[in-house]
């Protein structure tokens, strides 16, 4: 190995360097548009508002404004939801088959006093009326409530999954531009991963209401085919990005494409494509949710119904089981990938 040597100018050679300014007038300038955007933007989306109304809040926090919107609307809401409803209570009245000697387990029936405001006939005018009810007290009852609807989502997620899997894998293959059989069925593929991925799941799950009918049909196919573009443009880059070796290899022996996916890019895509479908998984068991409200299933028609009513202690109860079944599913897909990998 020979070592070039260092140029050095002759003797006497002036020397002179110049360092270029790394913006010129032109970045300088596409700044100030995307600020003028950025201003414009804000105003249309109140961000000034915003501004302002958190500030205020962050005032009053720190004992420097009186008043704050945000804090009192918040502090009202914190104050209705705590504590979390466990209980859960019917009246009597509303149950004709109830049977006293066998009532639910752990349950029991009490008197109440409740106090409604009713119109006195006589004089027109709005009266507190108390009369004393029996009601059948659940002490664990809305806890089991949730569970069970918690359990009708984690199932509509799950399901959903499983259908974005089975729909996604042989898109996957097609959208694979290294693998695909025709330049047609690439664009036909892509194509339909970008429709598939472009439709909300609430939207979908809107429609499909209207063709299934309330319940969880409608919520697993809003979101498995919503899913399945996610998964089939993932899969498909993966299958696109594997090393080419062990494809060359596999080829020069006489494999096909089929034997050369199965044993020369499965195997180095398995720990990406389990990251993606449990995160998937996830994202589903949050969405489910969220489809819940058009009707689709799951704790979301619950939570809907609550929150209509101003029952927010139960909403509070809603909130942390879906916080509870997120981490834990979370924690297990993390040690099936650590296992995998």
């Amino acid at each position: 190995m020979t070592n070039k040597p260092i140029p050095v100018p002759a003797p006497g050679t002036p020397l002179s360097w110049h360092l270029p300014h790394p913006y010129s007038t032109r970045h300088l300038l596409v700044v100030i548009v995307l600020l003028a955007l950025l201003l414009l933007t804000g105003h249309r989306t109140e961000m000034d508002r915003m501004v302002i109304m958190t500030t205020q809040a962050v005032g009053q926090l720190l004992g420097l404004s009186s008043d704050s919107q945000v804090v009192r609307g918040l502090s009202r809401v914190g104050q209705s939801m705590w504590p979390p409803a466990i209980t859960e209570m019917e009246e009597v009245n509303r149950l004709p088959e109830l049977d006293r000697d066998r009532l639910p387990m752990f349950s029991y029936v009490e008197k109440r006093q409740q106090t409604e405001q009713r119109m006195n006939l006589e004089t027109l005018q709005l009266e507190a009326q108390t009369e004393t009810i029996e009601v059948l007290v659940k002490p664990v009852g809305y806890l089991w409530t949730v569970f069970v609807k918690m359990l009708e989502t984690l199932e509509i997620a799950i399901w959903g999954t499983l259908l974005a899997v089975l729909l996604s894998a042989p898109l996957a293959y097609l959208a694979a531009s290294n693998y695909s059989p025709r330049r047609w069925t690439y664009t036909l593929a892509r194509g339909t991963v970008s429709f598939l991925r472009s439709m909300p799941e609430l939207i979908v799950a809107l429609f499909l209401v209207l063709a299934y009918g309330f319940g969880p049909i409608a919520g697993v196919l809003a979101l498995g085919l919503h899913a399945a573009g996610f998964l089939g443009k993932f899969y498909a880059e993966d299958i696109e990005n594997a090393d080419k070796k062990p494809q060359e290899a596999l080829e020069a022996i006489g494999a096909g494409k089929l034997k050369t996916l199965c044993y020369g890019v499965l195997p180095q895509v398995v720990p990406q494509y389990v990251a993606y479908t449990a995160y998937i998984l996830d994202r589903n068991l949050r969405m489910a949710t969220v489809v819940g409200l058009v009707g689709a299933g799951g704790i979301g028609q619950e939570l809907k119904g609550r929150f209509d009513m101003f029952q927010y202690d139960h909403v509070a109860t809603i909130l942390i089981a879906i916080f509870l079944f997120v981490f834990a599913l979370d924690q297990l897909s993390a040690r099936i990938r650590a296992k995998l990998i």
